[in-house]
Formats: structure tokens, C-alpha cells, sequence
């Protein structure tokens, strides 16, 4: 029986008792499917299309599972679909705004290199085998297969009825079906993965295999990663966290994951970290006792950050955030302000000004005269100075890096002059 082997995974269980300790089985397709994961050695794949240059946050758990699959002595593919992205997979609300061919290129060539990089698996592209058929031969060898009472059935199909679907997104299930049977015969693939959502697509695959050779695939799915309203983390809701450190800085993920609520800390560790059963129990007692430490938290952010992005740019992240916390800014660089602030509150600034007239150019007063009130009550900071007199001239040496300076009102409140 295969065991994992990854350091600091659980070694006393097998790969199907960590992924259900971790919450990380929702459909499985058959039982038998337990059986060859925890014992067998089988290549599967998981896709996911082209709509956007880098990977984010909501695909992450998938990748991390293919990750502990390859480690138990799976062999991973990753399909990137760049004939499936011109299409756009049924959304469950409203139809995908299509995107043209070239940006489609473009995007398959950065999640083709991104995913090289973090996790080193084959990559594919069903544009390679779409674009020799044509569509006659499309609807005598696949779409024969496919029963419309079928294919309405399907959950993501039928929540569409009532708005409305596209014959085009309709066929969506057919060119995924496709998929799984093109890498069945060409890569000896016999199981898919994937989030819930494409539960429809992947059983359609197994059955369309099933009837046109007679073989059994399988397939499991993994429940959507959300926060505790259940809102799931992707591009479509407005709240991406992209993996691409140049698209989300490092600083943004510690951020964002140090700040995650406590009710739902202990389940990212299972799922994004390869911390064992015994570590994530730790810091979930941690959590209960103290939770003001926020040491569960810390260790989610340095985990992540670390596995995509290196060690030193988990410590930068963490630097920057104790800049902010204590105030202080004066070993900062150009690149480090830009990712410690959003770019819409920074405001372009002359410097060889009077502190007041810059106080009101950044937005941190209304009126002269309430700079001068703020600047009397100490509430006011330059680059993590407290400021008190009113006469103060920003000259250039007080902009960090020659370019950048940090104003801070009150406990919270920051705003950066850009010269």
C-alpha cells in the first residue's frame, strides 16, 4: 500500500485518509477509486482554461492535490485549454464574455511557464487535437455519445434553463468529455480531478469512454475553497489573489492570509499547507488558547508564500508587515512601498513644500487650517516621524528612495506622496 512519503506529511495514513482528513474528497466515482489511489500508480489530469495570464488562489487547492498525488507515485498532467478557453466553461449565473484567440495564446504560454515553475508537471493544450476536426467527424464520433436528457441533467445545465443557454456553452461538456478521452488514448490517463463544479463534466468523460472502448476511467472532485460566507476565492468574484507575485505581491498574500478569519484558519492549513495532522493540531489548539497570536495564521501565510514563492520573499513579506505595524519606514525601497500601498493612494506631489500644502495635496486634510489642527494634536507622521511643526519644508531627502513619501493621520490612516 502506497504511504505518503512527502516530509511533513502523515505518514500512519494513506493518501485517500489524508485527503479526507483534509476536506479535500467531495465526489468520488467509484469506490474502487480508493482502492487504486491508496495502492496503484495511475496518471491523471487536471485542467483548467487560459482566461487569464497567471493562476490564482481559487486554483491553488486543485494544484496542491495534484501535488500530493504525484508525491503518493501519481503521474500528473495538466491540461490548459486553449481550445476549451476560446469557448468558456457554463458559469452558473451568466455567459462568459469571450476572449480572442490571441490573448487566449498568450494567456496558455503564462500558465504554461507558471506552472513549470511552481510545480513542475506536463502541461498540454487541447487546441493540439481540436483544431484537426472538423465537424462533421466531431458529431459522428462524440456527439453520438451523448443523450440531450442526458446532458440537461446535468446541474450546471440545468440551473441555466431559465435564463437561458448557448448552444456553445451547451457543448462545453461535450470538448471536456473529449479531453479525458484523447488523453485516455494518447497518455494512458485514467483519472480526472478537479473542483466540484465540474462534477457534470467529468462523469460525461467516464461515460463517454465507457461506450466508445469499453474502459473504465475515474474520477473525484474536491469542494470549492471558500470563506466562511461562502464565497469561493476567483477572478469571477471580484477578489482574486493571483499567484503571479508581480500581478500579487507577496506582501498582499501575508496580508490577506494572516487576516483570515479564525473559524476558517485551521481548514486552509489542511488544505493549502503540507503541514502533518499532529502540526495543523498544534496550531489549532494555539488558535483556541491564544488567539490574538495569530500563530495559526502566520504559519498559513509562510507556508503558502514559501511554496510559491521562496523563503526570501515570505521574509520580505513579513518585513513589510512589521514596517507598517511599527511605523517604520526608513529602510524601505521604491518596490517595497509599491507593494505595501494600492496604487490609488498614491498621488503625485512636488517636494521643497510646505508641510501643510502637502498634507492637503495627498488628501490627508480638507483645508489648510484642519492640517494645522491635525499636525497640533500629534496626529500626524512622516515617514514614521511624528511631526510638530507646521513649518516644515518636505524637501527631497526626506523622500524614501528619491521618489516616495509616507503621510500617516491618525492610527490608520496612510497616504503617499509620489514625486
Amino acid at each position: 500500500m502506497l504511504k505518503l512519503s512527502m516530509e511533513g506529511m502523515n505518514k500512519n495514513m494513506t493518501l485517500v485518509e489524508d485527503l479526507k482528513w483534509r476536506g479535500l474528497i467531495k465526489d468520488i466515482s467509484s469506490p474502487e477509486l480508493e482502492d487504486k489511489l491508496n495502492n496503484e500508480k495511475l496518471t491523471f489530469y487536471i485542467g483548467t482554461d487560459p482566461t487569464a495570464d497567471s493562476l490564482h488562489v481559487g486554483h491553488l487547492s486543485s494544484f496542491l492535490i495534484s501535488k500530493r498525488l504525484k508525491e503518493a507515485g501519481h503521474n500528473p498532467i495538466l491540461l490548459v485549454g486553449g481550445g476549451t478557453g476560446m469557448i468558456g466553461d457554463p458559469r452558473p449565473t451568466t455567459e462568459r464574455a469571450m476572449i480572442s484567440k490571441e490573448q487566449v495564446k498568450h494567456n496558455f504560454e503564462c500558465l504554461k511557464k507558471q506552472v513549470k515553475e511552481i510545480f513542475g508537471f506536463e502541461v498540454v493544450n487541447n487546441n493540439d487535437w481540436y483544431k484537426d476536426i472538423n465537424v462533421i467527424d466531431f458529431l459522428r464520433d462524440y456527439g453520438k455519445f451523448f443523450n440531450i436528457n442526458y446532458m440537461l441533467d446535468k446541474d450546471i445545465i440545468r440551473r441555466r434553463l431559465d435564463t437561458g443557454i448557448t448552444y456553445t456553452e451547451f457543448s462545453y461538456m461535450i470538448l471536456q468529455a473529449l479531453d479525458f478521452k484523447y488523453l485516455h488514448e494518447n497518455k494512458g490517463v485514467n483519472l480526472q480531478c478537479a473542483g466540484s463544479d465540474q462534477w457534470g463534466n467529468i462523469t460525461a468523460g467516464i461515460d463517454l469512454i465507457r461506450k466508445s472502448t469499453g474502459d473504465e476511467v475515474y474520477g473525484f472532485t474536491m469542494p470549492l475553497v471558500t470563506d466562511s460566507q461562502g464565497k469561493k476565492f476567483g477572478k469571477s468574484e471580484g477578489n482574486a489573489l493571483w499567484l503571479d507575485k508581480n500581478k500579487t505581491s507577496s506582501y498582499k498574500l501575508y496580508q490577506f492570509f494572516v487576516n483570515v478569519e479564525d473559524s476558517m484558519v485551521i481548514n486552509y492549513l489542511k488544505i493549502y499547507t503540507f503541514l502533518s495532522k499532529e502540526e495543523i493540531e498544534e496550531y489549532e489548539k494555539k488558535n483556541n488558547e491564544h488567539p490574538e497570536l495569530r500563530e495559526a495564521h502566520k504559519a498559513l501565510a509562510r507556508e503558502i508564500i514559501t511554496f510559491l514563492h521562496g523563503k526570501e520573499e515570505y521574509e520580505r513579506a513579513e518585513k513589510l508587515a512589521q514596517s507598517l505595524f511599527n511605523n517604520n519606514f526608513k529602510n524601505l525601497t521604491k518596490q517595497d512601498i509599491e507593494d505595501l500601498f494600492d496604487e490609488q493612494d498614491i498621488k503625485n506631489v512636488e517636494s521643497n513644500k510646505g508641510i501643510i500644502d502637502m498634507l492637503v495635496n495627498v488628501g490627508a486634510a480638507s483645508s489648510k487650517r484642519e492640517a494645522r489642527e491635525f499636525i497640533s494634536s500629534g496626529a500626524v507622521s512622516v515617514n514614521g516621524e511624528k511631526v510638530t511643526d507646521i513649518s516644515l519644508i518636505v524637501t527631497d531627502n526626506l523622500f524614501i528612495d528619491n521618489t516616495y513619501i509616507i503621510i500617516k493621520r491618525g492610527k490608520k490612516n496612510y497616504y503617499i506622496g509620489k514625486k
